[in-house]
């Protein structure tokens, strides 16, 4: 993976400038070990510093002209869109996800700076009828909208170029200054990103320290996420470490967009190719490395066998290998470890009385796409998040049982059902408990444009350009007597 051209400074982006790091520690690439590139690895010193710099920018950036903000995500946005080509194979080599699920994230990327640029157009308030109430009369009212403050973002390595935009590019809109923490896996296509909108903030008129980025560990996190002068905390990532973060942040605000078990529910009455081809291609997809790939599937009982036929006839399609060739769409996950803890959920669950009938394997980080049959409650392929290439198939008796059993987790992020039936889609955005509920697609369906974020153990707040500016800005209200001359005795 030496061919690889990476664009941005030594060092990381603290301040006005680039900081000498403490330590550095090589980005190697999953699928065959070979190394990408040193990173450097900040530490908790660091961290604070760039905290410190970004309280000394937050009026400065809580002020910037609406058109300068919009100008820097626009610009930065041009640049990616002409460095496509090489962010797409940065992502493939530090991830080693396939490359069309690296486009996708290229793509989706692009639409969420763009989307950001135009929603600082958007960011206004409301008049109010104050005069609704006596007291009121003869008052004018209105609330705008103001920068929370210095932003945390902290992003996952499943998607580190996407998830740092839904970070840094709402955070820029909505007038606050971020500092960013990528995993300490997937730091490179980060870095090249925070760079290029410090570039762009500077051409338009803005301080550099309005985007900082910090690597390393948990000490790194902690040193972000604690200080009680952040306004606000944006962290996507396990559910453990999201809601560790929530307390130990407290009262700080915090966004917390965690994992899921997404399920899929076919209908009696659902096309079963259709829904056969969504499971595959929504279980596999990044190598299963998405919080709403299909992990479990409830399957109405009359056309279990049907639908099940029609599965096993799509599971030789799934192509394996190297992430870098066009047609791969199963890779190494992130490292052994993660390939060897999908392993070995897969068999606990055929243990626990599941029936495997496709992959449970791996190969040097590289997990094949597996089915598994019948996975009972309480075991951790069914209930918690595998963040790998596996699928659980259960059946049952009909409709009401298919919710029930998707409702019954503590997780509720997106969730898809298959049917023909209009009356059977409006039931099951009715009934389902989660963030999304998607009809006649995958649950891995999401538009970076939409409200994106979960319930229960899922998390908290909601992601997308216009949804996280609201997160990140809080409502001051004015209140005016235009004149004193005739003021009224009323007082309430």
């Amino acid at each position: 993976m030496t061919d690889l051209t990476l664009d941005f400074p030594d060092g990381l982006p603290i301040g006005e400038g680039w900081v000498s790091a403490p330590s550095s520690e090589e980005v190697c690439f999953p699928f065959d070990g070979s190394v990408v590139a040193p990173s450097p690895v900040g530490d908790a010193d660091l961290a604070r510093r760039a905290v410190e710099a970004a309280l000394a920018v937050r009026e400065v950036v809580g002020r910037l002209p609406s058109h300068v903000r919009r100008a820097a995500l626009q610009a930065t946005h041009d640049e990616i869109a002409r460095r496509r080509e090489d962010f797409e194979r940065l992502l493939v080599a530090e991830t080693g996800k396939p490359l069309v699920d690296c486009r996708v994230e290229v793509a989706r990327t692009l639409l969420t700076l763009q989307t950001a640029a135009e929603e600082v157009a958007r960011l206004h308030g409301e008049t109010v009828p104050l005069d609704l109430l006596p007291s009121g009369e003869g008052l004018l009212g209105f609330w705008v909208r103001k920068p929370i403050g210095v932003v945390v973002g902290i992003a996952g390595f499943n998607y580190p170029l996407l998830l740092a935009a839904h970070k840094i590019a709402p955070s820029i809109a909505a007038g606050c200054p971020v500092v960013a923490k990528p995993a300490p896996q997937t730091p490179l296509a980060t870095l090249w990103l925070v760079h290029l909108v410090r570039e762009a903030l500077v051409a338009a008129g803005g301080p550099a320290a309005a985007v900082q980025l910090v690597t390393g560990g948990p000490e790194v996190g902690v040193a972000l996420t604690t200080d009680r002068r952040v306004g606000a905390v944006s962290f996507t990532g396990s559910a453990a470490v999201g809601h560790q973060i929530a307390r130990d942040a407290a009262p700080t605000k915090v966004l917390l967009e965690l994992g899921s078990n997404a399920a899929l529910v076919v209908a009696a009455d659902a096309d079963l190719d259709a829904a056969a081809d969504a499971v595959v291609r929504g279980g596999y997809y990044a190598s299963g490395q998405a919080c709403i790939s299909v992990q479990r599937v409830v399957v109405v009982e009359s056309v279990r066998e049907q639908f099940l036929t029609r599965l096993s006839e799509r599971m030789g399609q799934v192509q394996v290998g190297d992430p870098r060739e066009e047609s791969t769409r199963v890779s190494a996950l992130i490292d052994e470890r993660s390939a060897d803890r999908v392993v070995a959920w897969v068999e606990a669950a055929v243990a626990a009385g599941a029936r495997l009938v496709a992959g449970g394997t791996a190969s040097g980080g590289v997990v094949e796409p597996t089915v598994l049959l019948d996975v009972p409650d309480g075991v951790s392929a069914w209930d918690e998040e595998i963040f790998g290439p596996v699928v659980a198939v259960r059946s049952v008796p009909d409709l009401d049982a298919a919710f029930e059993v998707v409702n019954h987790s503590r997780y509720g992020l997106h969730a898809s059902v298959f049917t023909a039936s209009l009356e059977t889609a409006f039931e099951a955005v009715d009934r389902i408990e989660a963030g999304g509920v998607i009809v006649n697609e995958v649950p891995g369906f999401r538009s970076d444009v939409m409200p994106y974020g979960g319930v229960k153990d899922s998390g908290a707040g909601r992601e997308g350009p216009r949804f996280a500016i609201e997160e990140l800005t809080v409502t001051r209200m004015a209140v005016i007597r235009p004149s004193t001359s005739t003021t009224s005795t009323r007082r309430g």
